[in-house]
């Protein structure tokens, strides 16, 4: 009898580690891996997928086997420990020793194999896990039934269960930590998932830098204009720059000077119009199905705001894309004394990221420093205009024109709030008083 008692006891014991390390193994298993076996033909991980597409039913399962064997190892060891020990110590070192086993047993160690092998645990388990949903069908229906009772009375608000895009980002960030994603890697996906929301405001060339020509303008000042700029389109107007007409390509220019020819308008390409708040996706689209590579971004008012190209929407994905003929510029220079140069064309994001300023470029209309300067110091920027913004202290640098070329920062201490520590230590005063009371 006590023999057969215990061989009971080891099998149930047995069994409290099988599903507790199966509810462990359907947790963390990847159903990325599983389709990629699955792809090679692997009817355990194909088994595996299924089960977990009814993922309730699974849990159902195993947290119903997992209690029938874990009361019954209870009843049993009860037992055991009863008739060796008599009724007063029995049902205490019974308690005791089981609590131990199954903690040992049936929880820690089962838990951690399955952890660490998810995929392979799931396979092994698969066949006998699939044999307990058949036999507790009644059981797991009728918990179903509560459970959609439950719903009913307990009415959830986030009925969008979803993935979010911060949430997306968060698991690149611990895929990077991990180890799973170079830095490079999490980069170029992060990019990716933040793409869709810039619009063409945050990447636009202004205005006052684009290089265009008037239809009118001589051959040989094209020429000479093309081999300074490096660029190998140019916009093209009809007596002002708000009046876009089209764009030349360097390779059609030669060619018609080539073959001695002089109308502009025989090379003259359509060019797309775009408002600054499109979104970038949608206008790569829209390029990429005009077959063009420039776009130019119209203001409220109609006239010419900026330009957008291929390559600066291209960049926001891969990163600052250089040619051999391009010219490499720092936007945030070390001046290793302290100090930063920082060009005001550079994006407020990337200023307050570098510098660790603690607050939302959002708050500002401005997407560069330029703008942003204009902003805080309520008038046109001159240079030696300072102040302090968060962490940091800025100083105009240089001046191109009426517009800030480069600014000064430097981090500061953020200076302790006199009042705060007052009463920080009003506080420990009054703490140290009631103790001693």
């Amino acid at each position: 009898m006590e023999v057969g008692l215990t061989i009971a006891l080891i099998i149930l014991i047995i069994f409290s580690g099988y599903f507790s390390a199966t509810e462990t193994a359907y947790t963390s298993l990847s159903r990325i891996k599983l389709k990629n076996m699955m792809q090679k033909k692997n009817k355990r991980a194909e088994l595996v997928y299924k089960q977990g597409e009814n993922y309730d039913r699974v849990l159902s399962t195993i947290l119903v086997g997992n209690n029938i064997v874990n009361i019954a190892a209870a009843t049993i060891g009860t037992i055991l420990f009863t008739g060796a020990l008599g009724g007063e110590l029995g049902p205490t070192i019974s308690t005791v020793v089981l609590t131990i086993v199954v903690l040992i047993f049936g929880e820690v160690m089962p838990k951690s194999i399955a952890k660490e092998y998810p995929e392979k645990f799931a396979m092994l388990s698969a066949p006998l896990l699939q044999l307990f949903i058949y036999l507790f069908i009644p059981l797991t229906y009728f918990f179903h039934l509560l459970k959609l009772l439950a719903k009913k009375i307990i009415k959830s608000n986030d009925e969008n269960r979803s993935i979010t895009e911060d949430e997306l980002i968060t698991i690149v960030e611990e895929s990077e930590n991990g180890g799973v994603l170079d830095e490079h890697e999490s980069e170029l996906i992060r990019s990716a998932i933040e793409f869709n929301d810039l619009e063409v405001v945050e990447i636009l060339t202004p205005r006052v830098d684009m290089v265009a020509i008037d239809i009118t303008t001589p051959l040989d000042e094209i020429s000479k204009i093309f081999r300074e700029s490096g660029y190998s389109r140019l916009p093209v107007y009809k007596e002002s720059i708000d009046n876009i007409i089209g764009f030349i390509h360097e390779k059609d220019f030669y060619m018609m000077l080539y073959n001695k020819g002089k109308d502009l308008n025989s090379i003259l390409q359509k060019i797309i119009c775009t408002a600054p708040t499109i979104k970038i996706s949608s206008l790569l689209r829209e390029l990429q199905l005009e077959k063009c590579h420039i776009a130019i971004v119209i203001d409220e008012y109609g006239g010419t705001k900026g330009m957008v190209t291929m390559e600066d929407i291209l960049e926001e994905l891969v990163g600052e894309i250089w040619d051999e003929h391009d010219e490499m510029v720092d936007e945030i220079i070390d001046n290793n004394d302290g100090t930063y140069t920082v060009l005001a064309s550079t994006t407020l994001e990337d200023l307050f990221q570098y510098f660790d300023v603690e607050t939302d470029d959002e708050d500002f209309t401005s997407i560069s420093v330029n703008g942003w300067l204009s902003e805080i110091i309520d008038k046109m920027p001159e240079v030696n205009d300072e102040f302090d913004f968060e962490n940091i202290h800025v100083k105009v640098k240089e001046l191109d024109g009426r517009r800030v070329h480069s600014v000064l920062v430097t981090k500061i201490e953020k200076p302790v709030d006199e009042d705060k520590r007052d009463g920080l230590l009003e506080d420990i005063k009054k703490n140290l008083s009631d103790s001693e009371d």
